[in-house]
């Protein structure tokens, strides 16, 4: 079949990311005799320069890892609420949601410390020999990505009028970045070399000691200080209102990255491994429970009952999201164990019908009623206002922030996969920390995160706003392992559609023919892709479309017309718009690693050897 791009395969190593300056930079690291753990994060810093529209060193970043020989583990980068952010005080400030945008929608930065514990824990190089790549760009400058271009031209009123700090980073001279020409973020590659300065300092020769010095001066010294005096400095956020935030000294101290074992299932012979009810990890899970057990049983690959199929149990997965999922789900007594039992999902099942369901319909595990927030049932039943703060229209699967010229944007991320020669495995998804998030602090070159915004300002839920508990995130990196051995890390940008496109990729991977021996990773990244927005989204202003199938104008023209017939409201988004997936793979018998990405958005490449 047709493909944009070979599926790469070689011994030494593989790396498939977002951005082809990541791609190679990870890939240096490798050939420098670094492993998957170096090269990730040497790409996580390379892209907060050269896609800071989407990701930063203040957002996060959700990693799941399998060592050599190891456990499979989840990183959590995914930072708290502060201990100021509570609902009554932003109830206070008469607001019925958390800011789309502005320092009320920061959490506490969580993306640096999950970076600096990998490559503390698991790594290889020293500080200086990771962040390298990213100071030289940020100093001597790269070709910044039309995207980059774009949304800066879309907040320059913002920029100018609000948010200074942020203009004179992106707005040099009055003027936006342009394709083609050298883009620059001095203040950016002056934090770092600082703070190698004084990591070196604190922690003396040793590679381990620098590192934990690095994550004090982040918590405590001058990045720490610059953080706190941003989030206290009024601004402008998509409320109309200018806020302060909520972040203290105090937050930052007391919180770190940690580990902890991901969510498993086990469909078909694969088991597959995601974060807990805190990502929206598990509804990838979830959707293969309601799934037949074998292949065999699926619908043939890519036709209309194949897409109404998944279409459907995903609406039911993204229910069971809004009612259940949140830092404090196991707390409510819901335990993610229920939500993938076979029972509960047999039951679930039996709600898919030969037509598409408009109803917002989460499940009741163990008997307990699902409570959904008065917002997202407030969307369910249409009783809010459309698209009317996004131009009326649904973006059509673009993957990329959708920014209104307030500076809302729905948000997207980044992703890294990496497999080297000793089978070293890691799947990483950074985001949060826009340029469109917050303004820039200026000291720093980087803004605060808005991950807040996906929690609900309504007490009793598992996702209410709650000092110390992470906000639930889309971020949802994978990783499938065979007979126990991993073999194969994936992943997509996407916001709520993460856990949509990568079930279908998955199914791609496990149904199509085999690829000069090994698995056609390519072909199905390029496979004909959609998406639903039948449910609330984790993003301000929160809407849902019922009914809404948003897919690839490359669909089969009976495809669509069968998908209308059943009830789905169809639209066509571009031929190539749906979906922005990486993955990496390794076959433990023949010692054969292959890598695929996206040629959606002309920037997602895969390097290996």
């Amino acid at each position: 079949m047709f493909t944009t791009r070979p599926t790469l395969q070689g011994t030494f190593g593989m790396v498939s990311s977002t951005h082809w300056l990541a791609s190679q930079s990870a890939m240096a690291v490798l050939e420098d005799g670094g492993n998957a753990f170096d090269a990730a994060v040497a790409a996580g810093f390379v892209l907060h320069v050269v896609e800071p529209h989407l990701n930063g060193p203040a957002g996060e970043v959700p990693v799941i890892l399998a060592p050599a020989g190891g456990e499979v583990r989840v990183l959590c980068g995914q930072g708290v609420a502060p201990a100021g952010a509570t609902v009554e005080h932003y109830r206070s400030l008469g607001l019925d949601l958390v800011p789309g945008t502005g320092p009320l929608a920061a959490a506490v930065p969580g993306a640096f410390d999950a970076w600096m514990l990998l490559l503390r824990d698991h790594g290889t190089k020293s500080l200086a020999d990771v962040l390298k790549y990213a100071i030289g760009y940020a100093e001597d400058g790269h070709a910044p990505v039309e995207r980059v271009c774009e949304t800066v031209e879309a907040v320059r009123e913002l920029f100018e009028r609000e948010w200074p700090s942020s203009a004179e980073v992106y707005l040099p001279g009055g003027t936006p970045p342009r394709p083609g020409e050298l883009f620059r973020n001095p203040t950016l590659a002056a934090t770092w070399r600082r703070l190698m300065a004084e990591a070196g300092k604190r922690g003396g020769a040793s590679r381990v000691a620098e590192i934990e010095a690095a994550r004090e001066v982040w918590r405590d010294g001058f990045i720490a200080e610059a953080l706190v005096r941003q989030a206290g400095r009024p601004t402008m956020d998509t409320s109309g209102e200018r806020h302060v935030g909520t972040l203290s000294a105090d937050d930052l101290r007391g919180w770190e990255a940690s580990y902890e074992a991901p969510v498993t299932y086990d469909w078909n012979g694969w088991t597959l491994c995601k974060a807990g009810l805190w990502s929206q990890g598990p509804a990838f899970l979830q959707q293969f429970a309601l799934l037949p057990a074998s292949v065999a049983e699926l619908p043939e690959y890519g036709s209309a009952e194949y897409v109404h199929l998944l279409v459907e149990g995903c609406k039911l997965a993204m229910a069971d999201r809004e009612a259940w999922y949140g830092d404090a789900g196991v707390a409510d007594g819901v335990a993610v164990g229920e939500l993938l039992s076979a029972e509960y999902n047999a039951e679930r099942r039996r709600l898919v019908g030969e037509k598409a369901s408009r109803d917002l319909r989460p499940g009741a595990p163990g008997g307990r009623e699902p409570r959904l927030a008065a917002h997202a049932l407030a969307v369910a039943a249409g009783d809010t206002p459309g698209a009317d703060a996004w131009g009326g229209t649904a973006m059509a699967g673009v993957g990329e922030p959708t920014v209104a010229g307030d500076g809302g944007t729905r948000g997207d991320t980044c992703h890294i996969d990496i497999v080297d020669r000793w089978g070293n495995m890691l799947s990483a998804t950074p985001s949060g920390g826009w340029l469109q998030s917050n303004p820039v602090v200026p000291e720093l070159g980087f803004p605060l995160g808005t991950r807040l915004q996906m929690t609900w300002l309504e007490d009793g839920l598992p996702n209410s706003l709650t000092p110390g508990r992470r906000p639930r995130t889309t971020l949802s990196p994978s990783l499938a392992l065979k007979d126990g051995v991993p073999v194969l890390a994936f992943g997509t940008p996407g916001g709520d559609q993460q856990d949509q496109w990568q079930v279908h990729f998955f199914l791609g991977v496990v149904m199509r023919d085999a690829v000069r021996g090994g698995l056609d990773l390519q072909g199905a990244i390029d496979a004909v892709n959609w998406h639903t927005e039948a449910f609330p989204g984790s993003f301000h202003p929160r809407e849902m479309r019922a009914g809404s199938l948003t897919v690839e104008s490359r669909m089969p023209p009976e495809v669509v017309e069968e998908l209308r017939r059943r009830g789905h409201v169809v639209a066509l988004g571009g031929a190539w718009s749906e979906g922005r997936l990486c993955a990496v793979a390794r076959e433990p018998g023949a010692g054969v690693l292959s890598a695929g990405a996206n040629a959606r958005g002309m920037q997602g490449y895969a390097v290996g050897r």
